[in-house]
């Protein structure tokens, strides 16, 4: 197809602004599917995505739109997250396209994702489009919704296409704009094959399926192609496209994205990001792809059953390929046998990717509590990364400890200004800037990414009745006060249930932690102490109590020496039971640790 016809194009906003449902109306619109088979979020396929009402994984459609002038152009439309933690699912789309249509709630305004996605937009030089969405709600304001992109955002909104994605009010006229506004892809003066990888899952039955763009030549069915960064050559099988059902395809050309096969069964032979070229192509350089991005928060993942450790490897080493943005490494755990350590972009990214390995995969797993990542200076002049509290140096070794601090953007109504600074301010934030534009209140902080992890986002939510928007960049590591917190079940440290804790919060935490296990550990047959200490001090204790069997209960009468000899055989045992014994730590108590707040 000729490339001037070409438009490649993203759908980013906060979340529920609209995304999914106005790509629902190009769908629609273009007539990509037969009436009675569309559905609601077309888009989103997963489950999970339906279920929880969010976008998880971007995803690329084809579709053929006629224009007011009867002349045929391509949309390659991608639908990506909103939320924070899938961040990079945005960069990565962006990178693939020469527009985006930055979607705007006329009920809520702008929000702190709308902000970061537009940002990312613009440092890849992309055309953003401002849409303003849900015209046909009563309580929608265009006016303020458009001042709002102006001095927030600080790009052009007066002549912005209101639309309702619902209704299909304005949709045309917003892909007449699409037509106008994106630029078509470039033209290459060269037909060397190089094209970008964008994404890729595992098949069973076809192997990995890579989801590419053409920046310049072609790929067609036969063509051997060659890997950038490993040199490994491999033969297309299959080209294809997402109309949205799959459609088989000859080949690939300029500007297009699509979906190749090439029997890759290693799952690190095609890596997101790489550049593919022509096979006899030796001078070519890489497209520059997107940077590496850092996992912000840390947990340990187990399998209950450990004989599925192997099968929980290759689950994750597949769901990795599917999202690039997951780090894993092998972890073993006194406590909980074989496992791995995880790293995620935030809390919700956690969450679904545990529910993903679980329904997805069919594991049973333990998660351990979310630690982020700190630099540790030891005395000789070395720099360590701690991603798990068992790994810190022992105290005479250490000079001092960072913890890793974010710049958090918050915009909030002028209602809510007061609780929403305090909520910061308990966190042991810093207000950096205020700026006021009509009723909403912009406010960036400098706080510590330990103290936003655990539910800081739901009480945001609580403390300003769901109007608070949140969005967080890192900053730095900065030299801090922590200390590592150990628990103790009979005098052993169980290394998964330890965490790094800022001094101020030791006491009221390590109290807590305690009276939670004591009513979470069932009694046993021994007496357990449990315990939670900072070096060799301990913070505190708190005892359950052992099950006591009757042994006398069938002594009837007779001498009392009788009695005294059961007594004293049971004593002697519960004393080799306790030197023996092992105790039984439910799931429950690690789900308790998760859940509690620093």
């Amino acid at each position: 197809m000729p490339i001037e016809t070409i438009r490649n194009f993203s759908i980013i906003a906060h979340v529920d602004h609209g995304k999914s449902t106005l790509a629902d109306r190009f769908i629609e619109i273009c007539g990509a599917l037969d009436h009675g088979v569309a559905q609601n979020q077309m888009l989103d396929t997963l489950s999970i995505e339906r279920e929880r009402g969010i976008t998880i994984k971007s995803q690329c459609v084809r579709l053929s739109y006629t224009s007011i002038a009867n002349q045929v152009f391509t949309f390659n439309l991608i639908d990506t997250p909103g939320h924070v933690d899938f961040s990079y699912e945005v960069s990565r789309s962006l990178s693939a396209c020469e527009g985006a249509l930055l979607v705007v709630d006329a009920t809520q305004g702008v929000e702190a994702q709308s902000i970061a996605n537009c940002y990312t937009a613009l440092a890849q030089h992309i055309e953003v489009i401002p849409v303003i969405n849900k015209i046909d709600v009563a309580s929608a304001d265009c006016e303020m919704t458009i001042n709002q992109i102006e001095n927030l955002i600080g790009i052009e909104a007066k002549n912005a296409i209101r639309v309702s994605a619902k209704t299909g009010q304005g949709v045309r006229d917003l892909l007449e704009r699409v037509l106008i506004a994106v630029p078509h892809p470039k033209k290459h003066a060269t037909t060397k094959l190089q094209a970008l990888i964008i994404d890729s899952w595992f098949d069973n039955y076809v192997g990995v399926v890579s989801l590419v763009r053409i920046f310049s030549g072609s790929i067609k069915k036969k063509q051997k192609i060659k890997i950038y960064s490993n040199k490994n050559i491999f033969v297309v099988e299959k080209i294809g496209c997402f109309t949205p059902k799959k459609i088989d395809l000859e080949e690939l050309t300029e500007g297009e994205v699509g979906i190749i096969i090439a029997g890759i069964r290693d799952i690190h032979a095609a890596p997101v990001g790489d550049t593919i070229l022509d096979e006899q192509d030796s001078v070519s350089n890489p497209i520059e792809g997107f940077r590496k991005i850092q996992p912000r928060v840390f947990a340990g993942l187990y399998p209950i059953d450990t004989d599925d450790y192997d099968r929980f490897r290759d689950s994750l080493l597949k769901l990795g390929l599917n999202d690039s943005s997951l780090y894993f490494e092998p972890e073993n755990s006194t406590a909980l046998g074989l496992g791995f350590r995880c790293g995620f972009l935030g809390l919700l990214h956690m969450e679904i990717i545990q529910e993903r390995l679980e329904r997805e995969y069919n594991h049973d797993l333990i998660t351990t509590a979310p630690t982020v990542v700190y630099e540790v200076l030891k005395k000789d002049g070395v720099v360590v990364r701690i991603h798990n509290p068992s790994e810190l140096p022992s105290p005479n070794e250490i000079k001092e400890i960072r913890e890793p601090f974010i710049l958090a953007k918050i915009i909030v109504p002028q209602l809510y200004v007061g609780p929403v600074m305090q909520l910061c301010m308990d966190r042991r934030a810093k207000l950096i800037k205020q700026n006021h534009f009509g009723s909403q209140v912009s406010l960036e902080f400098e706080m510590p990414l330990s103290e936003v992890i655990m539910h800081f986002f739901n009480e945001l939510k609580s403390v300003s009745r769901g109007f608070a928007s949140y969005d967080y960049d890192f900053l730095e590591y900065r030299v801090c006060s922590v200390m590592k917190l150990d628990i103790l079940l009979n005098g052993e440290k169980v290394d998964a249930l330890s965490t790094i804790i800022h001094k101020d919060r030791l006491d009221k935490y390590s109290r807590t932690i305690v009276e939670r296990l004591k009513e979470l550990i069932p009694r046993q047959m021994i007496p357990i102490a449990i315990q939670s200490a900072v070096g060799g001090s301990i913070i505190a204790r708190s005892s359950i109590s052992a099950l006591r069997k009757n042994v006398i209960a069938k002594c009837y009468g007779g001498d009392v020496s009788r009695k005294r000899k059961l007594l004293e055989k049971q004593k002697e045992g519960k004393k080799r039971m306790k030197t023996f014994g092992r105790v039984d730590i439910p799931q429950e108590a690690f789900l308790s640790i998760l859940k509690y707040s620093k």
